[in-house]
């Protein structure tokens, strides 16, 4: 049978049972806090926990999902892939256990004539939630399954929950019986690779609270509205019902295989290494196609980091099996018409899959080129000196310079019976990753993959002039296109531009990159970026906005001089800033990050805490005191060794090779070893406004800090302000400050008194709202919404009076009122209504539910609250509701 006739099967099955038929959501989950939809529940969740009213109250359906946090184990068990299909049916509010369990076992035995999935009953084993004896008792009685072939075990297994207080329940799964070449006997608890599951029945039933762990919380009452959630994984059926030994060889997986057997021309089967290679490949690849079909795209971070890890560790198999040319022309091809059947829109979008699919692997079979050499001889060197260990820097040098992946680096590793210092290169990591610029990630992104500069690096250095000189004749040595070679550049195209030399500044050292232009002989380009995407070599991202560039053709670089000298002041005053910190705090208020552009500076130095105003001015003035002194500032190249020896601080994260240049502002007051460009004296800073100072974690502080034309504005706005505000109050400007101080106690007190009488016009609502109780079942109610008011405390106060008013009688009070735009939710109980099942909180979190947000207290009286004012009288009616049920 194949896969997606088992599909077809298990949605017609449903829909003849009066159940929606809808389509499967994207792999890119909705849920902020996945990068992936990871199982088939994950787009049921709104309608699950009631955030999101369901489109039907019964549902079916097959959901694409992702899971990759098992990726090590993909293709050495039966079961682990990164890519899967769930079958789900769910109920909302509709049939529960008895419905869910007879539709699974009425699919799962119906033979195949009559369009069932023709599994022998005697095969089939179930497990239950260890106090479900309902359940029990319709496997046993209705169902007629043996008591023997019914196991119950405990939360860790047969208890469903999102991991958060709401709703959850116990469940239910079925297990099919391999036989004993599979293992012993005993039932799913004895053993689950016999066992195989291979449908969950969730029977969400209890309200849970107090969650202090996956086993850990407490079931505190039970939902008002039951819901059924369930899941079959369709590769786990296909592969039983194809009677092959694994999810890799059934018919939308095996072809893959196959075609990676014949290239390499080894055999499955033959070699257990090699199988895990060919299982890998083959569910990797089309893991690859279904997440480039949902839009998602190689990178360095986030989704496209995990779509980039599958391919790499694709063509590493294929490598490893022998292949060493480009193959996923062909495998992509082969997966896509294996699963076109079932998502016709992989055919329909293919040449944009392709061609992602195919530049990932170009450019990988590059950076294997380049970096495995390296490795080899860097593992060849530790073998030769009996070490046991590869080098952390060594493994960080593959990965920041080559684009080599780390897990790709530990596998090569493991393979020559070497371990990694892991905690060596993830320290590197750590460091490159906070030194990063938050303002230039996404401008780096586009950066083209790093080996496409090796043509041009191995011609030599770029030279830099913009030290002495902002403008600069050059020649054009490459250009890239879309991250690819290309011999010229058209106007309307953004490319990058490698030159000879340029004056033009590449961001570095905290310091942004130049702006300004690129002319030549009929051309002109506007400089966009300027980076160092491999060590010595510039390059310059630029829109050719007249004309046409092409390699070869001379050129000349043109720096903004006037944002240069903007710039230059901000990094100067960087400077001098960190050497007012040192002067005021210590030396150990050492440098951690900085950002230097145009008029501003942002500043992140080592400290525990806030500086006190007085601090700040002191720092302030410091730094405005060596503008004010003139100080020289020069600059000088020398050894490394020279360097230190002479004092200068080498600043946080950056990288030194064993020439450096050192700058001083007036001598060893301020010596930092900088490859910036900076002012010849500090007067040319003009002025230095620190405008900010906050925490960018427990032990650093970030200052920020208007320079030079910038600052003179920001105070003139500011002297504007004052004089704004002087002539509103009729007030001197050195009495400002308490004027504004006696203004602000006047209002307050205004609004003490407005409260008041908000309060007392609360307070004669009293009699009105114990009026208003009627009977809900078998309790007196009182549920009202308040519309505007004070406080929480106000709806608090109102709701414990009401009760006060409704006597010894089972009775509860429900208000909710909005302050400030929010809604506010308070339910109180008499000790009779507690008696009834009646419970503050429980009523509280239902009404919260419905306003967007959470709450909880007491079984007497408990607030809540939300987001959404709006859904005030669906937050009444949740109480109504679960009134009513009791």
């Amino acid at each position: 049978m194949k896969t997606a006739d088992i599909a077809t099967r298990y949605l017609e099955f449903f829909r003849k049972n009066d159940h929606t038929i809808v389509p499967s959501s994207s792999l890119v989950s909705d849920d902020p806090s996945l990068l992936f939809t990871v199982a088939g529940m994950v787009p049921m969740i709104p309608y699950l926990t009631g955030v999101v009213p369901a489109p039907s109250p019964r549902i079916a359906d097959v959901q694409k999902c992702i899971r990759t946090n098992d990726i090590e184990e993909v293709g050495r068990t039966a079961r682990h892939g990164t890519f899967f299909q769930m079958l789900g049916n769910w109920s909302f509010g509709d049939y529960f256990k008895e419905g869910a369990i007879r539709y699974a076992w009425e699919l799962l035995t119906s033979t195949e004539g009559d369009g069932g999935l023709g599994f022998d009953e005697k095969d089939l084993w179930v497990t239950i939630y260890e106090t479900d004896d309902e359940a029990e008792h319709i496997w046993r009685d209705v169902i007629g399954l043996k008591p023997e072939r019914i196991q119950r075990l405990g939360r860790e297994d047969n208890y469903w929950t999102t991991g958060q207080p709401g709703p959850g329940g116990p469940d239910s799964e079925i297990f099919f019986d391999r036989g004993p070449a599979y293992g012993r006997d005993g039932g799913p608890a004895a053993d689950d690779s016999r066992f195989l599951e291979i449908w969950n029945l969730v029977f969400m039933q209890d309200f849970i609270d107090n969650v202090r762990g996956k086993t850990e919380f407490d079931i505190v009452g039970e939902l008002p509205k039951k819901n059924i959630d369930t899941g079959m994984g369709l590769e786990r059926v296909a592969f039983l019902k194809q009677g092959v030994e694994n999810m890799y060889e059934t018919d939308q997986v095996r072809p893959v295989l196959d075609r990676a057997s014949e290239l390499s021309g080894r055999r499955y089967g033959a070699d257990a290494a090699d199988d895990v290679r060919f299982r890998v490949i083959a569910d990797h690849v089309r893991s690859s196609l279904m997440l480039l079909s949902d839009g998602v795209t190689p990178s360095n971070e986030g989704r496209g980091y995990i779509l980039r890890r599958l391919m790499r560790r694709t063509v590493r198999s294929m490598r490893l099996l022998g292949v060493e040319d480009p193959t996923f022309p062909e495998l992509f091809a082969v997966s896509r018409d294996a699963m076109k059947a079932t998502y016709p829109e992989l055919e329909a979008d293919w040449q944009r899959i392709s061609s992602y699919a195919v530049a990932e692997e170009e450019t990988f079979l590059r950076t294997l080129a380049s970096g495995s050499t390296i490795l080899d001889t860097a593992v060849e060197q530790a073998k030769s000196t009996g070490e046991k260990t590869l080098a952390g820097d060594k493994a960080f040098l593959l990965h920041d310079t080559y684009g080599f992946p780390i897990d790709l680096t530990l596998e090569i590793a493991e393979e020559a019976g070497l371990g990694v210092d892991r905690d060596a290169f993830d320290a590197l990591m750590t460091a490159q990753r906070t030194r990063a610029k938050e303002d230039s990630r996404s401008r780096k992104k586009a950066i083209a993959d790093r080996t496409v500069y090796s043509e041009y690096r191995a011609q030599g250095e770029t030279l830099f002039t913009g030290y002495d000189d902002l403008v600069t004749e050059t020649r054009v040595l490459g250009l890239l296109v879309d991250g690819r070679p290309a011999m010229r550049a058209v106007a309307g195209q953004t490319a990058e531009v490698i030159l000879t030399e340029t004056a033009l500044y590449a961001e570095s050292g905290g310091q942004v990159a130049d702006k300004g232009t690129i002319v030549g002989s009929g051309f002109e380009l506007e400089v966009l970026d300027v980076q160092r995407p491999v060590p010595g070599l510039i390059s310059h991202t630029v829109s050719v906005t007249t004309g046409e560039v092409a390699v070869g053709d001379a050129a000349t670089t043109v720096v903004d001089e006037v944002n240069r000298r903007a710039a230059q002041q901000a990094h100067s005053a960087t400077h001098l800033v960190h050497a007012a910190l040192r002067d005021t705090l210590g030396k150990t208020a050492t440098q951690a990050g900085s950002l230097n552009r145009a008029g501003y500076l942002r500043f992140d130095f080592a400290w525990g805490q806030a500086l006190s105003p007085a601090t700040r001015s002191e720092i302030e003035e410091i730094a405005n005191g060596a503008v004010r002194d003139n100080l020289e500032v020069s600059t000088r190249v020398m050894s490394l060794d020279e360097a230190k020896a002479a004092g200068a601080m080498a600043l946080f994260g950056e990288k030194y090779g064993d020439t450096v240049r050192m700058v001083d502002i007036g001598g060893p007051w301020s010596r930092e070893l900088c490859g910036g460009t900076h002012v010849g004296t500090s007067s040319e800073i003009g002025l230095i406004s620190i405008t900010g100072e906050s925490s960018v974690g427990a032990t650093n502080r970030r200052v920020e800090a208007l320079v030079g034309y910038d600052a003179f504005r920001e105070l003139t706005a500011e002297r504007a302000l004052v004089n704004e505000l002087a002539s509103s109050l009729k007030t001197p400007k050195d009495q400002l400050l308490g004027r504004v101080a006696d203004l602000s106690t006047s209002l307050r007190a205004a609004e003490k008194r407005i409260a008041q009488f908000e309060a007392q016009a609360l307070q004669q609502r009293v009699p009105q709202l114990a009026q208003s109780a009627a009977r809900a079942g078998r309790l007196s109610l009182v549920a009202e919404s308040l519309g505007e008011v004070g406080s929480g405390d106000d709806v608090r106060s109102l709701v414990t009076q009401v009760r006060e008013r409704l006597g010894s009688e089972p009775a509860v009070v429900a208000l909710v009122g909005v302050a400030n735009g929010r809604p506010v939710v308070v339910v109180a109980t008499n000790e009779a209504a507690r008696g009834a099942g009646a419970q503050a909180g429980a009523l509280v979190k239902a009404a919260s539910g419905a306003l967007g947000g959470g709450g909880g207290g007491k079984p007497d009286l408990a607030q809540g609250g939300g987001t959404d004012a709006a859904a005030v009288p669906a937050a009444i009616q949740a109480i109504r509701g679960a009134v009513e049920a009791l």
